[in-house]
């Protein structure tokens, strides 16, 4: 199977299970494993920040900075479609008393004023205080869209002097970075926390990161534990994160050339559904309204023709480019999914 669903379906290569057992290892839970206190210094200083804490997931570490800049009863803003509020099954309210609001904007790409203006910090004792802006970095639902750092710089400026912080939702910010150019210093400066993946595009068979000065990612630590995530010997899951950081960071440019090449098949025959312009990294979402059959009904014709995609809605079809498929199989894909696509507007 050509599998496109997410690249969350990525296999640790050979190399990379290897280097998993030559780990150094100790019980993290005393801070005694060399391998993931190494992992954890060596992404934070990447970002420019002072600590680092290891997680089993990208939604803990989102949970955990954000509980770090907002109280219980106050507020974080973010985008109507970003995976904080959208996919993380209401765990901020759940787990620490955050209400949140959200701004919509089109392929949930960042514009500054957007989130300035429904922003209220200090609002009283009769109404919720906004605390915290979140920002999301490639934007997932939004097609992998890439933010612009001229807009997330302005919304930096500007929230400071509101005296509010910022987040970064960063789980395919190495996409970012590969598609855009600008540093991940240069990321990491606008942002109080940052949550990074490493189990995405970059192959890691799990794992992520959250990122903030010492006293907040100390913080985090206990929470860590009081959510049952306090780990032992990580250090061979921390040395996949570290060759993944080795190994498959450039590499991403092959995701995004093959994701175009796939938008730009399907948009040949069917303009309307996906502009190869806007598929900015290794996400290409169609859009299918208007078509005869349902998204659901496509992906089934993929599936008997050995292709996996993903539904995201009754007219919506994602599919992710990532290491484990080739040019080959994109090839492949190409030659089946523009004529199932075709057929569904002429049908």
């Amino acid at each position: 199977m050509i599998d496109l669903r997410s690249d969350t379906v990525t296999k640790p290569s050979e190399e990379m299970r290897a280097a998993m057992m030559r780990a150094e290892v100790g019980d993290d839970v005393y801070g005694d494993d060399p391998t993931a206190n190494s992992l954890e210094e060596r992404v934070a200083a990447l970002f420019g920040f002072e600590a680092g804490l290891f997680t089993p997931t990208g939604s803990l570490a989102n949970q955990l900075a954000i509980r770090q800049l907002v109280k219980p009863g106050e507020e974080l803003i973010t985008e109507t479609f970003s995976h904080i509020v959208r996919a993380e099954l209401g765990a901020g309210a759940a787990f620490s008393g955050i209400t949140t609001r959200t701004w919509e904007s089109p392929r949930g790409a960042l514009v500054a004023g957007d989130p300035l203006r429904i922003a209220r910090p200090d609002s009283g004792p009769n109404q919720v205080s906004t605390t915290a802006i979140a920002v999301e970095n490639t934007h997932n639902f939004g097609g992998g869209t890439v933010q612009s750092i001229d807009e997330i710089r302005a919304l930096r400026e500007a929230s400071l002097k509101m005296g509010l912080y910022m987040h970064l939702d960063g789980a395919r910010i190495w996409n970012a970075h590969v598609a855009s150019g600008v540093s991940f210093l240069e990321y990491g400066k606008y942002f109080d926390t940052v949550s990074v993946c490493l189990s995405k595009g970059l192959g890691a068979p799990v794992g992520s990161l959250m990122l903030s000065n010492k006293e907040r990612v100390a913080s985090a630590r206990i929470w860590r534990k009081r959510y049952g995530a306090g780990m032992r010997q990580i250090g061979m899951l921390a040395a996949a994160g570290h060759f993944a950081l080795d190994h498959n960071i450039d590499r991403l440019a092959i995701d995004h050339e093959n994701a175009r090449s796939l938008a730009s098949a399907v948009h040949a025959v069917a303009p309307a559904v996906v502009d190869p312009s806007e598929v900015d990294t290794n996400i290409v979402i169609l859009d299918l309204t208007g078509s005869s059959i349902s998204a659901g009904d496509i992906n089934g014709e993929l599936k008997k023709a050995g292709i996996l995609a993903s539904t995201v809605g009754p007219t919506t079809l994602r599919l992710v480019t990532h290491l484990d498929v080739s040019a080959e199989q994109i090839i492949t894909v190409n030659s089946v999914l523009p004529e199932l696509v075709e057929r569904a507007f002429k049908a």
